[in-house]
């Protein structure tokens, strides 16, 4: 069956059934969804990186959790309401081409290709590094490959099955919290054998709450952002799900609330039951909190968490590297091989195009140590604020024109355009804190530079675009 390009909205309708393409296969379940959501933002930045950030604010990085957390919960609402009007695995790109014309879902939507492939090779050498350190016998090469290989097998194998996969590495990391908060919150009230109780002096103890006052809670709050990334993959996802428009609500709100209890809760277990300036926060702040409770064998135990939290967040990113090339061929912002689909609805060429290039990425880094990999990772640092600040201008768009033409919507986010605004002004607090903070603001530049240029090419591209897809 062949359908005309021209006059196909790929935003509203379903995708295109050609000899190139059967389409994505609904499979994922809400439970699973959900999972993935904690899976991509629950990672290393949790478990490592938080560290830095106590470091900077002391026990007020509270005070900058929840700042980025507010900010998340904006844009994950925003999200949701546009993604229950039309999902889409385009997510954020797709509403940026509804709102803003071609050139900028073609920019978002490859700067956050760029992104995850980049990552996917960090992701891949973090844990590689970590188990070659148990097997010295073992090349960490051969870890990456092993790690390539199994993650692509289980994208490739069905988007049921990746969805099991998943659910089941992030209900891992989501545990260990758990544990971790029930064994903190025992510290702290003193129900550990042989450990008096710590309290919460801790938190107004060497300096006050605020040790360093403002300026550290805006230092901390540029590392604490970043941190909550992965969550968007929730939008991309739901439309995979069987009924995106019922389940997205659920979805975000169900992710929200734990990734909010599970960020804000472990910090909070940290800077009470330890001085915010002990030396061992910084180097990781959960294995020394395990370490002074005497807990066995807590580096290995922090270790496989970081590994599993290395490959799950992996998995997530391949999935949506994947389902977004694939949405950007849907859309002639991509090569038409990136719609080829398997029998089982999986993206097959979008996924390996995907892993090779993060593979490609690795094989630099290992040539070129310490050259290739950061300097990518510079560019992409700040990707998430230009996603991010994209959503939310193309939801306040789409919003105004559905209320001007008493369009119904499944879901509306509550406070509009208060709220939408509010969330635009923050970001952009944001972004004027990482022009002060000069390795932040090298980061914002170059992706700001990157993403420049993906406009442009968007622009110069759109002559060539294939026929019957439409230009801005």
């Amino acid at each position: 069956m062949t359908v005309d390009r021209e006059t196909r909205d790929p935003l509203t309708e379903p995708p295109v059934t050609t000899t190139t393409t059967k389409g994505l296969h609904p499979g994922l379940t809400r439970r699973q969804i959900s999972m993935m959501g904690l899976g991509g933002a629950i990672g290393a930045g949790l478990f490592v990186g938080s560290g830095q950030a106590i470091g900077l604010a002391g026990p007020a990085v509270l005070i900058s959790y929840l700042v980025a957390g507010g900010i998340v919960v904006l844009v994950m609402a925003m999200l949701a309401e546009m993604v229950a009007a039309r999902p889409s695995s385009g997510a954020f790109s797709s509403y940026a081409q509804k709102a803003m014309g071609r050139s900028a879902a073609s920019a978002v939507g490859w700067l956050y290709w760029i992104q995850l492939v980049v990552v996917i090779a960090a992701e891949a050498t973090g844990a590689a590094g970590i188990v070659a350190n148990w097997i010295p016998g073992i090349p960490a090469w051969v870890w990456v490959l092993v790690f390539v290989v199994a993650l692509t097998a289980v994208n490739l194998f069905g988007v049921r099955n990746y969805g099991r996969f998943e659910f089941w590495f992030a209900a891992i990391k989501v545990v260990a919290i758990i544990a971790f908060l029930v064994v903190g919150a025992c510290a702290i009230v003193g129900l550990i054998p042989g450990v008096p109780a710590t309290g919460i002096a801790n938190l107004v103890d060497n300096g006050g709450f605020a040790p360093n006052g403002l300026t550290g809670i805006a230092a901390a709050l540029l590392i604490v952002v970043f941190a909550f990334g992965g969550t968007e993959v929730v939008a991309i996802a739901a439309a995979e799900s069987d009924d995106p428009s019922r389940n997205i609500r659920r979805i975000v709100r169900e992710v929200l609330v734990r990734i909010l209890v599970f960020y804000v809760g472990s910090i909070f277990v940290i800077v009470a039951v330890l001085p915010w300036n002990d030396p061992a926060v910084t180097e990781g702040p959960f294995s020394a909190v395990l370490a002074t409770l005497n807990v066995p064998g807590v580096g290995l135990v922090m270790d496989l968490i970081v590994v599993i939290a290395l490959l799950s967040a992996m998995n997530a990113n391949i999935y949506g590297a994947s389902r977004m090339a694939y949405s950007l061929g849907e859309r002639g912002l991509a090569p038409l091989a990136a719609t080829r689909t398997s029998l089982k609805g999986v993206p097959f060429v979008a996924v390996l195009a995907s892993v090779a290039f993060g593979f490609v990425t690795v094989g630099l880094n290992w040539a070129f140590p310490d050259v290739v990999l950061p300097a990518l990772l510079n560019v992409v640092g700040s990707t998430l604020l230009v996603i991010w600040t994209a959503t939310a201008v193309a939801q306040i768009i789409l919003r105004r024109r559905a209320d001007a033409a008493g369009e119904t919507m499944p879901m509306r986010m509550w406070g509009f355009p208060w709220l939408s605004v509010l969330c635009l002004l923050l970001l952009a607090a944001v972004i004027v804190l990482a022009m002060f903070d000069p390795g932040a603001r090298v980061q914002l530049l170059l992706t700001l530079g990157l993403t420049g240029v993906l406009l442009l090419v968007a622009r110069a591209t759109r002559s060539v675009a294939r026929p019957g897809v439409r230009k801005d």
